[in-house]
């Protein structure tokens, strides 16, 4: 088959995006290749269909475990089978995917990066044909990047053990940072395609307000259809939501500390049109292809351009006209300063904080290699009387050194284990006749049931026992206390896995020439994103395509900036027409910029350019020497 056959029988399009083809053809001729495609661009498809036309199996290493689900589900959904590794899996789970991605006919295993360096999946990787090596979000192995996860340094060794192309792919890169990308993963030689970043269709509008409400309000009644607000905390979401839902619109609100159920059904309900809008944190939008996004506001003023250009550009896939709106005051200015310092507490503290987390969990020094612990975060800092954000940010800059790997919101699975002998399933008397319905289907499907605690999927279950997942939760609660089950319960946590032994005091190598480096970088993005919002006389989209290391030929002339500039000129136009008939058409250079001076017209060309070509026109008379 040919690339573009196989687009066509699994995903049913007819020809590729722009870039897509020049990518593909790229990964099939055996290279390296760095692929920066915006948001949006179909980065996906870019490493499945040559994988379709290679033998052998695809790692594809991403630190998003929701959109790593959603690729497997979809894979699977078209006829292709796929497989997953994340964190939060059990022992015998990633035993039994890795042995399935080694012997079994499938053509991508899907890799949170933390599980490179596992010895059980060195051991497996020996095995396995490798077709592609995938590096998704590619710009988390730049320390220079907005989003560093030390994790995917883990990447360049795994080269020394797999021999096949790597292909890696980012929506969000400058030219520092795509140096960097390809000099940490070993390219054999540099290899760079960076599609445009041009969004012909997209007007960026920045707006500085006090009243930002007002403004929300402004913007969704201007434009019609669907909209996102990207605002910084869950507590705003609600608010927020609150608010537009108060104000007539259906509104409604997304955050990572919702449940599993909550989450997928308003992504759902937003999907299909029944809510118009969704107010949301950074949480939401990952993975999510919803072409006809009309308008994506960010309420709050992102930290980097990088995120901000991310987020935005989830607007108008569908190449309709779309609004990214941005709304700031000063207070947003102060606020990032307070971030910056707040993000980078100092080194000692950082060190405070790895040995009290030690504390926290009872983990003796010179112990505690391989340990994953469930984190309840606010009863970490009510123990130590703590200050959230500054922790916070100590365990995140803990996990950027490698000491840790730290995972936020993760969902962990219902567990059964069925804690008594089969034969006793069969004499007892349940009192429930959905009880040993339920044990019938965890039997079928499930191994391992009557050894340890199986994840279960609670949908599946629910389905085929003709109930609803709360009842289905009830009957497994009534078997817990019947004491035929062990029963724990689906969970959301805050996961911490520590990759070696506890340190002394004085021994956590915490490196000040890293932190400092951190620092900078980080210092330059929200600068440049200072920047981006103060400027008013440079095109929105040139300075974002400026920041990428893309030079525009031409301003957008759709943006806030470029549709103030013909307001401008024809304000002035105006004006100069006006003075001059009420001159009577008689008139002097001299008297003409004795009146206006020489203004700039804000449009590159001079007064005396849009004079002249109002003479040209016949729309004035010449004027005299």
């Amino acid at each position: 088959m040919t690339p573009n056959e196989v687009l066509k029988h699994y995903w049913g399009y007819e020809r590729f995006r722009p870039m897509q083809e020049e990518i593909i053809a790229e990964a099939l001729s055996g290279k390296d290749l760095l692929a920066i495609l915006p948001t949006g661009g179909g980065k996906s498809v870019c490493f499945q269909v040559p994988s379709l036309l290679r033998d052998g199996i695809t790692l594809v290493i991403t630190p998003l475990i929701a959109l790593m689900r959603d690729q497997v589900r979809n894979l699977s959904q078209r006829g292709i089978r796929a497989l997953c590794v994340h964190a939060g899996m059990s022992r015998k789970e990633v035993d039994l995917a890795l042995n399935n991605a080694a012997y079994g006919d499938y053509k991508f295993l899907y890799l949170s990066p933390e599980r490179l360096s596992t010895p059980l999946f060195l051991n497996y990787i020996r095995v396995m044909k490798v077709a592609y090596l995938v590096v998704d979000e590619a710009h988390c192995i730049s320390q220079w990047g907005y989003d560093f996860r030390p994790d995917y340094l883990r990447i360049g060794e795994l080269r020394k053990v797999v021999d096949a192309p790597l292909l890696a792919l980012t929506a969000t890169a400058t030219p520092v940072v795509a140096e960097d990308i390809m000099d940490r993963l070993g390219f054999r030689e540099k290899n760079l395609l960076r599609s445009g970043f041009e969004r012909p269709n997209l007007s960026y509008i920045v707006r500085e307000c006090e009243d930002k409400n007002g403004q929300l309000l402004s913007v969704f009644n201007g434009v019609p259809g669907t909209g996102i607000v990207y605002v910084r905390n869950r507590k705003k979401t609600e608010e927020l939501s609150a608010f537009l839902t108060s104000a007539g619109f259906s509104s409604s609100f997304y955050h990572a500390g919702l449940s599993a159920d909550v989450r997928s059904s308003r992504q759902e309900d937003w999907i299909s049109g029944k809510t118009r809008i969704m107010v949301c944190t950074n949480a939401f939008g990952m993975g999510i292809d919803k072409p006809d996004v009309r308008t994506v506001v960010h309420y709050d003023l992102p930290d980097s351009p990088e995120a901000y250009f991310q987020e935005a550009g989830r607007g108008g896939r569908d190449g309709k006209r779309s609004y990214a709106v941005l709304l700031w005051n000063g207070t947003d200015l102060k606020r990032l300063n307070q971030i910056e310092s707040v993000s980078f507490p100092s080194l000692e503290y950082i060190e405070d904080i790895y040995q009290k987390m030690h504390l926290f969990f009872e983990i003796p020094y010179d112990t505690g290699t391989g340990r994953q612990l469930k984190l309840d975060f606010g009863a970490f800092c009510r123990r130590f009387n703590l200050q959230e954000s500054p922790a916070f940010h100590a365990i995140r800059y803990i996990g950027q050194e490698g000491h840790w790997t730290f995972t936020e919101d993760l969902d962990i699975k219902t567990r059964v284990q069925i804690i008594v002998d089969r034969r006793v399933l069969y004499e007892v008397e349940l009192p429930d006749p959905k009880m040993p319905v339920v044990l019938e289907i965890l039997m079928r499907r499930y191994t391992g049931l009557f050894s340890f605690p199986v994840p279960v999927e609670e949908d599946y279950v629910a389905e085929r026992a003709g109930l609803s997942i709360p009842a289905l939760r009830q009957v497994l609660y009534n078997l817990a206390l019947e004491h035929l089950i062990k029963y724990i319960p689906a969970d959301r946590a805050d996961v911490v896995y520590l990759h070696h032994d506890r340190l002394r005091p004085g021994n956590v190598q915490l490196s000040p020439k890293r932190h400092a480096m951190l620092r900078d970088a980080y210092r330059a993005r929200k600068e440049a994103m200072v920047s981006y919002v103060t400027e008013d006389e440079e095109c929105r989209e040139r300075f974002l395509l400026r920041y990428f290391g893309q030079e525009s030929g031409s301003d957008c002339g759709h943006c806030d900036v470029c549709r103030s500039r013909v307001r401008t000129r024809k304000e002035t136009e105006e004006r100069i027409v006006a003075w001059v008939h009420g001159k009577g058409g008689a008139y002097t250079l001299r008297d003409l910029t004795a009146t206006f001076g020489n203004p700039a017209a804000e449009n590159d060309s001079d007064f005396l350019r849009i004079l002249r070509e109002l003479i040209d026109r016949g729309a004035v008379p010449p004027y005299s020497d």
